[in-house]
């Protein structure tokens, strides 16, 4: 995940700026050179906690601090930043989700494009060989099949903005056959359909396939899957937030996966990690998401 970096000049605009792991990331993000920082929380707390933390970041020329009373008006600030591009990217910082997205979603400054917003996050997986993207694990709750075609071309993209030229796309199931009582294996090869006809691009999808076909070559072998693409998959379609929310979990604390994750299909990418997540997971959804910025 290091290689994720930022190829051009880009401002972030942070909401919620006063936690020591969120100061941590944007410091070792304005050493390498990532980006600029718009910080909005209550100016007097935040610069104590630079003072203390972070002295070197005291009147940096690539950090900007800005008052703001209370969590909403931090979320409404660090949004309307983006919406005038005054900044290219927004974080979440110790807010809570709810109402950073109450910002985003606004009507008269929030930065809907009228597509559907979804999760993407990046993982890098000890002994693995490549990245694999998983999507939809914070968003939405149980996406229908358009949902779903929509999702994919939002996970494509981000891919796409890291050098996945043309990804392989695994929507999920227990199976790979299709079962009339597994509404997920309809939907993957609906989707695999859409996409041979030209409605769902920029990437192959196939499906249905379990977990183990997905992202293995031996195990979709064994069960006689042929093709190029099964057990090759860089994108995994979960059919529900709670399949993706335990595949998330299982790839952090039990593989030690390095993560990052992003919002995309608003007008900017939004950097919506956990507030208990370590300044390491922010600084790689940070750098995830200036590199989706390019796009």
């Amino acid at each position: 995940m290091d290689e994720i970096s930022a190829e051009a000049e880009h401002t972030v605009a942070v909401a919620a700026a006063a936690d020591y792991e969120v100061l941590k990331a944007v410091s070792v993000a304005v050493e390498r050179k990532f980006a600029n920082f718009q910080l909005y929380d209550d100016e007097a707390k935040l610069k104590k906690m630079i003072h203390a933390d972070f002295p070197h970041l005291i009147d940096h020329p690539k950090i900007k601090v800005h008052h703001a009373a209370g969590a909403d008006q931090a979320a409404e600030q660090a949004v309307k930043s983006v919406y005038i591009n005054d900044s290219n990217v927004l974080m979440k910082g110790q807010i809570p989700t709810a109402i950073l997205m109450k910002a985003v979603l606004n009507r008269d400054f929030g930065l809907r494009t009228g597509n559907i917003l979804s999760h993407v996050a990046a993982f890098e997986i000890p002994g693995f060989d490549r990245l694999l993207f998983l999507t939809d694990a914070g968003m939405n709750i149980n996406p229908d099949l358009q949902r779903k075609a929509q999702i994919i071309q939002n996970a494509v993209q981000v891919a796409q903005s890291i050098g996945v030229t043309k990804p392989i796309v695994a929507p999920l199931a227990a199976i790979e056959v299709i079962n009339p009582a597994m509404p997920a294996t309809l939907d993957a090869a609906a989707l695999a359909a859409m996409n041979r006809r030209g409605q769902i691009t920029d990437c192959i999808v196939d499906g249905p396939l379990a977990l183990d076909n997905a992202i293995s070559i031996n195990a979709a072998k064994h069960k006689g899957i042929s093709g190029d693409t099964a057990g090759n998959a860089d994108i995994l379609l979960v059919p529900n937030i709670e399949s993706g929310n335990i595949l998330y979990k299982s790839l952090v604390y039990f593989s030690k996966a390095k993560v990052g994750g992003l919002i995309a299909g608003a007008k900017a990418p939004i950097v919506l990690t956990s507030r208990a997540d370590s300044a390491e997971s922010k600084l790689y959804s940070l750098a995830l998401a200036l590199r989706s910025s390019n796009i």
